[in-house]
């Protein structure tokens, strides 16, 4: 449900994930080829520093994503069995079910919103959602013009807390293109989703801008 820009936006990520992953051997890997310890302490003190404001960030950032599943996934429970086959000729145009009515802010088209999440092919089998196991992941943000079109307009007119069934055609969906190899070209797909109010944000720590210059600077060697 990614949009080109968030690709790009991934690649980054990426990288940056790669120095939060192995940043005691990075620091000292690249840095020992350059035979400058002035800049090794540098870089490995902002290499520290990064590692454990993430760290702090990531903590919260579980505390909260369990504080909301206690929370929610009970309810959300419920609709785990849900996936089953449907015929996908006769999905025409989307279609909207409330399962439950929230009493909430009401969304449109261009709200911002926040959403735990069951989707599933016409096989009946769900190619995605918000379980793990027998707890919730973090719910999903959901940003105008950042996922398919079917959950921008199939959102509209929910309140929060409300549960909503989305049956969405392939063109307000992946269209020709699919998503990977679960969902083929030209595949209508079903949701549900139940929107929640959206948590305190936690902001993740930047990388020091001067570690992500010389990362670029080293991988281009």
């Amino acid at each position: 449900m990614a949009t080109p820009k968030s690709q790009r936006i991934g690649i980054w990520i990426i990288a940056i994930v790669m120095i939060i992953g192995t940043i005691g051997s990075f620091a000292v890997m690249v840095l020992s080829s350059k035979n400058s310890t002035a800049d090794q302490a540098r870089i490995q003190k902002l290499s520290a520093q990064y590692q454990s404001d993430y760290q702090a960030y990531q903590k919260k950032l579980d505390a909260q994503t369990k504080e909301l599943s206690d929370k929610y996934y009970a309810q959300f429970k419920a609709y785990k069995s849900k996936p089953s086959k449907f015929d996908k000729s006769d999905v025409k145009s989307l279609e909207k079910t409330d399962l439950k009515t929230g009493t909430g802010t009401k969304l449109t088209k261009k709200s911002t919103f926040t959403a735990y999440y069951i989707g599933w092919t016409p096989d009946g089998k769900t190619f995605d959602s918000s379980f793990d196991g027998d707890k919730l992941k973090a719910p999903f943000k959901v940003t105008p013009g950042g996922v398919i079109a079917g959950w921008n307009e199939g959102a509209d007119g929910m309140k929060t807390g409300g549960i909503r069934e989305l049956t969405i055609p392939s063109d307000k969906a992946y269209g020709e293109a699919g998503s990977g190899d679960k969902i083929p070209a030209n595949t209508p797909l079903k949701f549900i989703l139940m929107v929640i109010p959206t948590p305190e944000a936690i902001n993740e720590p930047e990388v020091p801008q001067e570690l992500l210059e010389y990362y670029q600077q080293n991988s281009a060697q």
